[in-house]
């Protein structure tokens, strides 16, 4: 399943739901039971959602072009983000490749939808791009064996986790570079494991203005996906709707020579094989 997060103003209110995105057409799944998609990861599951929208089968829906894409987890509980993890990244960045996770956290509010503006922070000349594989998880999880990880995550989806390079650098804590209002993106739509490829598969593309400036293999991962539930899993709880960004590939824009990072009226990327592409305008935070 593709599943979406959306607001509804057709009829001239604002009705916020979520659904099952079919040859272009959302079939609602909202209920008054689970009104969110995170309600619904947490009380039916992804097989019970997947039950529900098999006894919709045919039911009619607006379209893309008739709503506003969300993020698809509009409201998670956590948002736990994994940096430098990956091989080349760290090559070109001239840093050991680390031996265990460094993970930090954002907030909800750092990240845009699809098609809306990213926010370049005033603050900051290094606005930097950031193409990631973002990992949803479905089931209550607390200390969970890499083994079993997979059977935790609800689907996956692409993020773009810029980075306000000059604010990350502030402290050792990457907090700070990590939460500037709407800097990150997140989206289109999740997409459930039985239509994805496994992690391990997947082709990762940032594109910048047309042009590709990252491209990588989930494969290059120093920490993949089921070792990073299992390792964050042993210091928290992770709740269905919790996110998890895997890291950026090789070809960030504090790398090259001379450094580039975002500016106003550029559109930046996120393409993951099997996933689809999250697409963003920037704009100046005024």
């Amino acid at each position: 399943m593709k599943l979406v997060s959306f607001l509804d103003q057709r009829k001239g209110g604002a009705r916020r739901s979520y659904g099952a995105l079919i040859d272009n057409r959302i079939v609602d799944l909202a209920t008054a039971a689970a009104p969110t998609l995170r309600d619904a990861l947490t009380i039916d599951g992804v097989a019970g959602i997947a039950a529900r929208l098999q006894g919709l089968q045919g039911a009619g829906g607006p379209t893309l072009r008739e709503v506003t894409l969300l993020t698809p987890i509009p409201d998670p509980d956590k948002i736990m983000c994994v940096g430098l993890n990956y091989h080349a990244h760290a090559a070109e960045a001239n840093l050991a490749v680390p031996s265990k996770p460094s993970v930090f956290v954002r907030f909800a509010s750092s990240l845009a939808s699809q098609g809306e503006p990213v926010l370049r922070p005033i603050v900051s000349e290094q606005f930097d791009y950031e193409a990631e594989l973002a990992v949803v998880i479905g089931r209550r999880a607390r200390r969970i064996a890499e083994a079993d990880a997979l059977q935790y995550v609800a689907g996956y989806a692409c993020l773009a986790e810029n980075s306000v390079r000059d604010w990350q650098r502030h402290s050792a804590q990457a907090t700070a570079g990590k939460n500037f209002v709407k800097s990150g993106a997140f989206g289109p739509w999740l997409v459930t494991p039985d239509e994805a490829p496994s992690p391990e598969q997947m082709s990762i593309i940032g594109r910048l203005n047309g042009e590709i400036v990252q491209n990588g293999s989930c494969a290059d991962l120093i920490f993949g996906v089921a070792q990073i539930i299992a390792y964050v899993t042993t210091f928290t709880e992770l709740l269905p709707g919790d996110v998890i960004a895997t890291g950026t590939p090789a070809g960030v824009g504090m790398s090259r020579k001379p450094p580039r990072f975002l500016r106003n009226g550029d559109v930046f990327e996120v393409e993951i094989s099997g996933l689809g592409t999250l697409r963003n305008p920037v704009r100046d935070d005024l």
